[in-house]
């Protein structure tokens, strides 16, 4: 589990609360079902309206990996081509059979495949580069609803804060109720940018980050792979993938 997540959410939730009631506000004040109801299912509801059923899918898959990500370092990587370097070396690329059997990163089994099926390093770069592509691809595509969302929560907040008003402006009779009647209005504005600040652009950058470690990671395994293909010395493939390090 990623405890930096867990921290930010933490911290940026706990300082706006914190400042709230140093300010002398109370919870009340931050508390109103009506605009919660806007501001959420007005956010979700555009979201959803812009984005195709499988991208909105691959979205809620993909919500866990804020906290479990799924990308592997590249230095377990690089310890495990040289393994099948070395396997290669010493019984043929059909040695890696096995390997690609037990192997339980799809990815790296295609291409593991590929090498004991006899593929041209220029076909396996070619296939695996376009598998690359579509998966990052798909992602990123996923990752576009939750950008989505925290671009409309502010307008939508704004929208609630505005639906307020006008029942505010229905009570111009009563002074005693306009002051409270504003503040409940602007609530929905503070929903708004709080969550897309807060937490729906936070979530959708942390997950772009895990996709490109994640293709950081495969692109390590396809020059890997390469490597064996033309027949490298595996510790020639280690140093050359030591680059990946960074």
């Amino acid at each position: 589990m990623d405890v930096l997540t867990i921290l930010g959410v933490i911290i940026g939730f706990a300082a706006l609360i914190g400042g709230n009631f140093l300010e002398g506000g109370s919870w009340s004040s931050l508390i109103n079902g009506s605009a919660a109801l806007i501001v959420v299912g007005g956010t979700l509801g555009a979201a959803m309206l812009q984005t195709p059923m499988n991208s909105f899918r691959r979205a809620g898959l993909l919500f866990r990996w804020i906290f479990w990500s799924p990308a592997k370092s590249c230095q377990s990587g690089i310890k495990l081509v040289v393994s099948w370097s070395m396997a290669a070396r010493k019984e043929g690329l059909l040695g890696l059979e096995n390997a690609s059997e037990h192997e339980p990163d799809k990815f790296a089994q295609k291409g593991l495949q590929l090498l004991v099926d006899g593929s041209e390093p220029e076909v396996i770069r070619r296939v695996m580069e376009t598998d690359l592509i579509v998966k990052e691809q798909r992602d990123l595509e996923a990752v576009q609803f939750y950008e989505c969302m925290g671009g409309y929560a502010p307008t939508i907040g704004i929208i609630g804060a505005v639906i307020g008003l006008i029942h505010v402006m229905q009570h111009l009779s009563e002074p005693d109720q306009l002051g409270p009647g504003i503040a409940v209005a602007f609530v929905a504005t503070i929903y708004g940018v709080v969550l897309a600040n807060l937490l729906f652009l936070p979530v959708a950058n942390k997950l772009k980050g895990c996709i490109k470690e994640q293709s950081h990671y495969r692109e390590l395994i396809i020059e890997g792979i390469i490597s064996i293909a033309e027949g490298e010395n595996p510790k020639a493939i280690e140093m050359k993938l030591s680059g990946f390090l960074g």
